[in-house]
């Protein structure tokens, strides 16, 4: 079932005015009546599976919470990710996805990321590093996990061989390497590590189509069009597009870009209730493939 996003937008704010637990119940409600799901075609058991990995015991509450804004379980089945492939996941931050990807991998596939490099200055890359490493250390509900470097710039690694990867999948990351002058650098790495009809999986935070694209921009809005226009300039094939992600609520027009928006909130308590209102960025979801020849 497909929620409207208006809809779901309302769902959002009733949720924002719950406490923790009132929050937890209504959500698990709303999933059991299929009101937060949004079916693709696909085994049943590997959605079960990306269920059961998204609103584990081994996560947060704090992180399932988010899941309304994020819908891990639709993206990634939009994705077609199944539960035997090798899936590298681009830049993990936290670990959001990566806690959810991980488990759902283990016993038949394997979890690929890429992180900081040792030798990065920027201040926080380190605790982000050590909490990816430390999450992930649990062998027994990840498995075996392995790592590159991606830190354009500077630092732009091979991931894994050559035509290895069956997905490489992105959350809110290309604005980064727009700003860095490096997404057609980071997006040949991609081609080169994917299978012949492997999936790159893109998710980003979507700017209005009426405005210029600036590929300096620090609003962390990037064009769909301009996304599509890029991954396709590098031989990938646009499958398609969904807008799971969209936030329809979300003007793209905030003092401080999409950080002005939670989780973020960097404007603080100026207006604090009216950003959290909206939720979440507006997001693009897309789907590429690398030619079989």
């Amino acid at each position: 079932m497909f929620i409207a996003p208006n809809l779901k937008g309302g769902i959002i704010n009733l949720c924002n005015k719950l406490n923790g637990s009132l929050k937890m119940k209504l959500l698990i409600i709303l999933l059991s009546l299929g009101l937060i799901s949004c079916a693709h075609k696909g085994p049943r058991h590997d959605r079960h599976k990306l269920e059961k990995a998204a609103y584990g015991k081994h996560r947060s509450e704090k992180n399932i919470v988010r899941n309304t804004y994020r819908n891990p379980v639709e993206t990634l089945s939009f994705f077609e990710v199944k539960p035997n492939m090798k899936v590298a996941e681009i830049s993990p931050g936290g670990g959001w996805y990566t806690e959810i990807l991980g488990p759902y991998l283990r016993k038949n596939g394997q979890l690929h990321l890429t992180i900081f490099s040792d030798q990065s200055d920027k201040p926080y890359a380190p605790k982000l590093n050590k909490k990816v490493r430390t999450l992930t250390s649990n062998k027994d509900l990840f498995g075996k996990v392995t790592f590159s470097t991606l830190e354009p710039p500077k630092y732009i690694e091979a991931i894994g061989k050559d035509n290895s990867m069956d997905r490489v999948l992105t959350f809110r990351n290309v604005h980064n390497w727009m700003k860095a002058g490096k997404l057609d650098e980071v997006l040949q790495v991609f081609y080169k590590a994917l299978k012949p009809g492997g999936v790159l999986g893109i998710v980003e935070h979507r700017a209005k189509m009426n405005k210029k694209q600036d590929p300096k921009s620090k609003s962390g809005y990037v064009r769909e069009d301009y996304v599509i226009k890029a991954a396709q300039s590098h031989g990938f094939e646009f499958v398609a597009k969904s807008e799971i992600n969209a936030n329809y609520n979300d003007s793209t027009n905030h003092t401080k870009g999409v950080w002005t928006l939670p989780p973020s909130l960097r404007d603080k308590e100026n207006n604090k209730a009216k950003y959290l209102a909206i939720g979440e960025s507006d997001r693009m979801t897309l789907k590429f493939r690398k030619p079989l020849k």
